[in-house]
């Protein structure tokens, strides 16, 4: 099919067509995608032209906005992009800012105008925004005003990026708002072809490496009718709220995606630390929320104090879900998490349970649209109750921007290998093991980190830790845990001893960690993904 972009810089940029990854709707019940789709007419114009124009879509720190308020704000962007700012479709716009309303309609417009969004974490500095501005050859950002420093260096730093916009500035007279008030609040929308690519999602994991994934405009709607439609079942009575920013694309579904493709509304937070995400989720009524398990351990105790009772559905993910966090939830709130397993590779998650079919410990069954399988260093299937590596087929795959090595590694024979290790068992269910590159091999043993992890958990003194393999002569690597404890408690030889006993008293006893340093803190990415590659250079 024809594209609509006339700066082809991203279809140039695609993996070579043997690289690309299959992909397959037949599996999405009832779907039907036409060649031409524009994701953002899809999300908002549908919506109000059925009649949703009065009801709410976004709830902020200022207020609501009604459907048809958003879609005033998103053509009026849209026109300042187009005719103010030079915008053509194909052109990278760089987004940046917390999770608020005017973020959203930015996010919104760059798609109507048939623009690539890259949506970026609030908290990257200059250096790394530097960097995707030139992966990406962004030469235009949107960025909230308060948020404007580290761009604005970063534009001194990178001849690429020659405009930056401020939004939330509405006293500026060269800001969004003042640009925005002279226009119409019309606009007619580019018509991109479904294959056209929407937004470069960058991520660097646990490994610090800033890599970009392409992602469509049929993809955004996919996963909305694949995870969404099947395991959360929202309807347009629904309010989500979450914690990840829109810049990751757990935040982009959960927050965005989902709830605008269902009719429904968001609860968007620009601080969802987890005291103000539970008065969040109190204040508003708030039916579904998504954040990781470390926001859920730390609002379990202070869940009590809030009245939960519309709460129906909360996902887990960004990193594995500790069996302790799962029972310590549903205790405090009857809720039970739903765990699941994506990667932005993927767009979002493929892997998860309805709540009447969780199994506590399992991160669920593969999500209707989508294939998996456990196969060897080979590609070969291996038998249920194997531990192998996590092999993906569906609507949505990896294409990584101008990086062939990367993408030779993470797409085999057309199946999305994540780098999961997993074991499936004869129901269908899969059971996360470690990331493939995390499994710890001592003396001949295969010893999976959040296993053990698990177990330090279970043990009251435990705030958190996080658990790697290390180089040992002897062993060839030796189990070590990093150990954040709870107030009132320190870390001692008698400590360590103590959390060693646990550890080999719960699970086969060479699994227990023979180094054990106690930290102020752990590393973890934006998201809340423990960089274990961080802990490995602490070297306790």
């Amino acid at each position: 099919m024809s594209t609509a972009h006339v700066d082809t810089f991203a279809a140039d940029h695609l993996p070579p067509r043997a690289l690309l990854p299959i992909l397959d709707i037949s599996g999405i019940p009832g779907a039907a995608y036409p060649d031409r789709l524009n994701c953002a007419v899809e999300l908002l114009d549908r919506q109000v032209a059925a009649g949703l124009g009065d009801r709410p879509v976004l709830h902020h720190a200022q207020g609501t906005w009604s459907w048809r308020e958003l879609a005033l704000h998103v053509h009026r962007i849209a026109r300042v992009l187009v005719e103010d700012l030079g915008m053509v479709p194909g052109h990278r716009v760089l987004l940046r800012g917390p999770n608020n309303a005017m973020l959203a309609a930015c996010w919104l417009a760059v798609l109507e105008a048939g623009g690539i969004c890259v949506t970026t974490m609030p908290l990257l500095r200059a250096r790394e925004l530097a960097v995707i501005c030139d992966k990406a050859r962004i030469g235009l950002a949107l960025t909230d005003a308060r948020l404007a420093d580290e761009i604005e260096k970063a534009a001194n730093a990178c001849d690429v990026l020659q405009r930056v916009v401020h939004f939330n500035a509405a006293v500026r007279p060269d800001s969004l708002e003042s640009l925005m008030r002279a226009k119409p609040a019309s606009f007619d929308a580019v018509s991109t072809a479904a294959s056209d690519i929407a937004i470069l999602a960058f991520t660097s994991g646990t490994t610090g490496v800033p890599k970009a994934t392409m992602h469509t405009h049929r993809d955004m709607l996919a996963v909305c009718d694949t995870f969404s439609k099947h395991v959360l079942k929202p309807s347009p009575l629904d309010v989500f709220a979450g914690s990840p920013p829109l810049g990751f694309t757990f935040g982009l579904g959960a927050l965005l995606l989902f709830p605008m493709r269902a009719g429904a509304s968001a609860l968007l937070l620009e601080d969802a630390s987890p005291p103000m995400l539970l008065e969040g989720l109190a204040r508003h009524g708030v039916t579904i929320c998504s954040t990781a398990p470390t926001a859920y351990r730390a609002m379990t105790a202070r869940a009590g104090g809030h009245d939960l009772a519309a709460l129906r559905a909360c996902v887990s993910a960004g990193e594995t879900l500790p069996r302790t966090t799962f029972d310590q939830w549903e205790s405090a709130t009857g809720v039970r998490l739903i765990d699941g397993i994506g990667a932005t590779e993927l767009l979002h998650i493929f892997i998860a349970a309805p709540i009447a079919e969780v199994r506590p410990g399992s991160t669920g069954r593969v999500v209707p649209g989508y294939r998996a399988k456990i196969v060897d260093d080979d590609g070969r299937e291996l038998p249920r109750g194997e531990i192998g590596r996590l092999a993906v087929i569906g609507p949505t795959g990896c294409r990584y921007l101008a990086d062939e090595a990367r993408q030779r590694m993470y797409v085999r024979r057309g199946w999305n290998e994540t780098g999961d290790a997993f074991v499936q068992d004869e129901d269908g269910y899969f059971w996360y093991q470690a990331r493939t590159d995390d499994m710890i091999i001592s003396a001949g043993y295969n010893i999976a980190g959040p296993e053990v992890e698990n177990v330090l958990l279970e043990h009251p003194w435990v705030q958190e830790c996080g658990v790697v393999g290390l180089p040992d002569e002897e062993r060839g690597q030796v189990v070590a845990a990093f150990v954040v404890l709870r107030p009132g408690f320190t870390g001692s030889a008698d400590t360590a001893l103590a959390l060693q006993e646990h550890v080999k008293a719960a699970i086969a006893p060479y699994k227990y960690p023979r180094r054990v340093a106690f930290v102020d803190r752990l590393p973890r990415t934006q998201t809340g993904k423990l960089q274990r590659f961080r802990l490995r250079e602490a070297q306790p």
